[in-house]
């Protein structure tokens, strides 16, 4: 669990708690699934998947910069923020050089992006443009999304649906429905990631109007939809074998008693201790993923 600091951190230390590495599964592993199920699909292209994990993270990184200009300047993240620090609220990192690191970050996660554009044509474009609009608008510009509540649907459409859809078609040039399907776990999980997060925030939110989904609904039904969407996730491997796919996939029911864990401290943490909800999220997510993946990948292996 990231924790606050009480001294001025390193330059190292200050970048890395923008970043925000224990959210970065989040980007990591739909592009994972994908290129296994491309894989198993017999269409893999290893510098396009390892293209389209460079540009996911990018883009994700490149978000959470873009929130803390916006949030400092929105007045969301206080001295009362229950979460970890945020370096440009907190004066580590100024706003200027944020600024500055966050345009160069999306110009070089653009032109990287040209190749897969090289491939997929359009399609993948305008995914690309759509992923760098929404890293600014998610809370920047005069509506963002962060404040309305929708926050949530494009995490799912964008850390689901785009980011596994996407990364299968610029390998594979086809997007079968079993793959849309597949993207619906890593969608759901990284949704509960930031319910967690805005449970834990909701009072300090509501001060300033950020309305996220949890601030609007309350944290009872803000916990429900996170058990629903676990649900969701672990009933997307039993559609795969269903559709063709080998049992296998079913390798990634192995990580349910960590998710039940999670559920179970989801509801007994408040506050604060909410944090190590979050990590675990992001590790349920990443443990589904892999095992989800590796049994796509076992018929390579063992027919």
């Amino acid at each position: 669990m990231d924790s606050t600091i009480s001294t001025k951190p390193s330059a190292l230390q200050a970048w890395l708690l923008a970043i925000r590495p224990k959210t970065l599964p989040a980007g990591a592993v739909p592009i994972i699934l994908a290129s296994a199920m491309a894989a198993a699909d017999g269409g893999f292209r290893l510098f396009p998947a390892l293209v389209a994990l460079v540009c996911a993270l990018g883009i994700q990184i490149a978000t959470n910069f873009i929130n803390e200009i916006y949030d400092f300047r929105k007045g969301a993240d206080t001295s009362e923020r229950l979460g970890p620090t945020r370096t440009v609220a907190a004066g580590i990192i100024t706003e200027k050089t944020m600024i500055r690191v966050s345009a160069a970050l999306g110009i070089s996660v653009f032109l990287l992006g040209l190749y897969l554009v090289a491939i997929g044509g359009w399609p993948i474009l305008l995914i690309g443009l759509l992923s760098l609009l929404f890293a600014w608008a998610y809370t920047g510009g005069p509506w963002p999304i962060a404040y309305s509540g929708l926050g949530d649907l494009f995490v799912f459409i964008f850390f689901g649906l785009v980011a596994v859809g996407g990364t299968y078609y610029v390998q594979s040039l086809s997007l079968p429905a079993p793959v849309l399907v597949a993207a619906a776990a890593p969608g759901a999980f990284s949704v509960n990631i930031l319910l967690v997060n805005n449970i834990r925030d909701i009072d300090t939110d509501r001060k300033v109007g950020k309305m996220t989904l949890p601030a609007r609904i309350g944290a009872s039904r803000a916990r429900m939809l996170y058990v629903l969407l676990t649900v969701l996730a672990y009933a997307v491997p039993l559609f795969m074998v269903r559709s063709g796919y080998s049992a296998w996939c079913l390798l990634s029911l192995l990580s349910l008693p960590l998710a039940i864990g999670m559920v179970r401290k989801l509801y007994g943490s408040e506050g604060r201790a909410l944090n190590q909800v979050l990590a675990g999220t992001g590790k349920v997510l990443t443990v589904h993923g892999l095992l989800f993946s590796a049994g796509l990948l076992v018929k390579l292996f063992i027919p």
